[in-house]
Formats: structure tokens, C-alpha cells, sequence
């Protein structure tokens, strides 16, 4: 194939990744036919489908994904290197995306990241709130933060935070006139507030540990939340139990709006990481975001 087709390249992998050429003609500058007949000359070049057209969406074939599978990850590469020299030679500038949850970016991303973007003006981040285990580099984010315990594979990482210790909690009004729980075991009889993941549309399964065993509880109560948030509100409030970051529910335990519970089956995880494909870290910009959130005790 030409070198001028490398553009027809560029453009199918946009669209194969969005799947719309409404989004794909945004990113790449051009009008929404012009990319349609683009894509059926590099079609008609190839001799191949790559894409499959409805009224309403579009998807690679089988033979699409194998070309994006392997064209994505090159030309990712060949940014990521543009982006570094362009930080070596002017200054440090691009946009950074990272996916995280909503406690990690409230607690240590934004507190620590929000002074750096303060001094470097160019430097652009994204911060994705994500309950779920999500593939970093299908989903095209430079980065996520996981605790260290359940990281990714193949993957750089930096501690950006302190072990993490997740506390059982409830209400002083909630716990008037019932047994407080012991064991995972109590938990049944007990209302608990769940917490939705993504993934698969389940729940978050509380974990417990104690004398070196570990054990899981599926709970069941009223209210359910997609954070975690929500979920020391309602506990104060009074609507069940809440399994939750011991930073979250300080506050609220030294008032006396909550009572902890269980702690001895609360023991510390290792705490948050931030971690990302090695192609990332050429990038100026993106070393001085790890170099502001690396933990340093």
C-alpha cells in the first residue's frame, strides 16, 4: 500500500474505535461523507470489508478488528513519541486521562494534580470515574488507579496513597435495639447499603480478613448507590450498614454519627496505585503527573 493511504489508515482505525463516523469525522477534522468515501476507497483498495454499516452504527468485521488489533497499538506509539518530543522541545503540554473512582480523584488525584495543572497551563487531565475494573488500554486511558492488590498485568505502577483500611459502619439509630455483628456470618440479619459495579451490573462483594483467612459477604438491603459517597450519607442517615474507606467514615465516627463495627475482620490493603502501559511514560507531561502523585511516606 501507498504512503498516502497511511491517512485512509488513520481514519479507519478512528472510526473502528468509535464506532460512529459522526464522533470519528469530529476527531479527525473532516466531513461526515468525506470520511464515508474514504472508507469505501480503502475498502475497495484493500478488497476486503472492514467496516459494517447500518442505519445506525457502525462495527469492524472480522477482518476489521484483526487490522485494528494490529494497527492501533502502532500508531498509539507513534503519538505517544510525537508527544515526547514535542515536550522535549517546547514545554509540557497534552492531555492526560486517567480512570479512577470517585474517592481516588477526591481524596489524591485532584488534591495533589490540581497545583500541578495550576503551574503548567498546557497540561490538560481527564479524570474518569470508574467503579470498574476497566481494560486502560481498550478504553485508550493513559492511566487508572487500582489498590495494589489488583493491578493489572504487564503493567508500570507508582503508590500514590497509604494502605487503605475499610470500615463496617452504621448509625447509633440504625444499631438501637439490634445485635451488633461479630462476623461476616451477622451481616445477613442485618439492612446493608450495596454499592453497584459496572462490570456485569453486580454488586461490590465486601471482603474481610482475619488470622490470615479471607472471607467474602454478599449483602442485601434497601438502598443501593453507584458511589461511595452516597453510600456514608445514608448510613448516616440511619438506612443500614455501609462498608466503606476508614478516610471517608473519620469524620463521622469521631462525632459519633457512626459506630464502627467488626474491626478486628477489617484488616489494611495495600494502599492505591496509579499504573500504566509502558509506552506512556516517554511523555514529559505524563512523568510530572506521576512524579505529583507518587506516595511518599
Amino acid at each position: 500500500m501507498a504512503r498516502d493511504n497511511l491517512n485512509d489508515l488513520v481514519a479507519f482505525v478512528t472510526v473502528a474505535r468509535e464506532q460512529s463516523f459522526t464522533r470519528a469525522a469530529a476527531q479527525l477534522g473532516v466531513s461526515q461523507s468525506a470520511l464515508s468515501h474514504t472508507m469505501r476507497s480503502l475498502e475497495t483498495k484493500m478488497g476486503v470489508r472492514l467496516l459494517t454499516r447500518t442505519t445506525r452504527s457502525v462495527s469492524p468485521t472480522e477482518i476489521g478488528e484483526q487490522l485494528l488489533a494490529s494497527l492501533a497499538p502502532k500508531f498509539d506509539d507513534i503519538y505517544s513519541e510525537l508527544a515526547a518530543l514535542h515536550d522535549k522541545k517546547e514545554h509540557p503540554a497534552g492531555t492526560i486521562r486517567i480512570s479512577a473512582t470517585d474517592f481516588a480523584i477526591e481524596t489524591i488525584l485532584w488534591p495533589k494534580l490540581s497545583p500541578l495543572m495550576r503551574t503548567y497551563p498546557d497540561i490538560n487531565i481527564e479524570f474518569v470515574n470508574d467503579y470498574g475494573l476497566t481494560d486502560i488500554v481498550e478504553k485508550r486511558y493513559d492511566a487508572g488507579v487500582r489498590l495494589g492488590g489488583q493491578l493489572a498485568s504487564g503493567m508500570i505502577s507508582a503508590r500514590i496513597g497509604p494502605d487503605m483500611r475499610f470500615l463496617v459502619v452504621g448509625s447509633p439509630d440504625y444499631f438501637a435495639g439490634k445485635t451488633l455483628p461479630t462476623s461476616p456470618h451477622d451481616l445477613l440479619k442485618h439492612q446493608c447499603i450495596n454499592l453497584r459495579l459496572p462490570v456485569h451490573g453486580g454488586f461490590y462483594v465486601w471482603e474481610f480478613e482475619k488470622d490470615g483467612r479471607e472471607v467474602t459477604a454478599r449483602v442485601e438491603g434497601q438502598v443501593i448507590f453507584h458511589s461511595i459517597f452516597q453510600i456514608v450519607k445514608a448510613a448516616v442517615a440511619g438506612f443500614g450498614l455501609g462498608h466503606v474507606p476508614a478516610e471517608l467514615a473519620a469524620p463521622y465516627l469521631k462525632s459519633g454519627e457512626l459506630i464502627s463495627v467488626m474491626e478486628e475482620w477489617t484488616p489494611y490493603w495495600e494502599g492505591l496505585h496509579i499504573y500504566y502501559p509502558n509506552r506512556r511514560g516517554s511523555s514529559k507531561a505524563f512523568s510530572l503527573v506521576i512524579e505529583a502523585l507518587r506516595y511518599r511516606d
